[in-house]
């Protein structure tokens, strides 16, 4: 936060021009995604968008999504907006993982927004927010 309380909005410049063709290649082998049936949604320089049909292969014996699925597409969406910012080359891995759940996720579909909160030169720190959204409209899961 600045000092006045308001949040700094991070612009960053990707070091591969090609970004999002790499990260959308990247995403179609993910083979946990394709399984739960997730795509990527939405890409920019240090932010993604990972999203996810609510369905009983995914759900957990009370209907709602399973804390494992909700946790699985904030790690990528977290990984991909690092990736976002890499060079050709290069690759991301998790090294720290920590979620809170806030609410039951019993919508539609889920909604993962992963953006970089700092970009170092070994490793960067991302954050990401699950959505159960229906219809356009999100509530916050975790």
């Amino acid at each position: 936060m600045s000092c006045d309380g308001r949040q700094r909005l991070n612009v960053f410049t990707p070091k591969d021009p090609e970004f999002e063709a790499r990260m959308r290649a990247s995403f179609a082998k993910h083979g946990l995604m394709k399984t739960m049936g997730a795509h990527l949604r939405h890409v920019s320089p240090g932010a993604a968008e990972v999203e996810v049909p609510l369905s009983p292969a995914i759900s957990q014996q009370a209907g709602i999504a399973h804390g494992g699925e909700l946790v699985a597409i904030a790690d990528s969406a977290a990984g991909y907006a690092a990736f976002s910012l890499m060079p050709p080359g290069t690759d991301t891995a998790t090294i720290e993982l920590k979620i809170n759940y806030l609410a039951p996720a019993v919508d539609d579909r889920m909604i993962a927004r992963g953006r970089v909160v700092k970009a170092g030169r070994r490793t960067t720190v991302t954050q990401a927010e699950v959505f159960a959204e229906t219809a356009g409209e999100g509530s916050l899961s975790d």
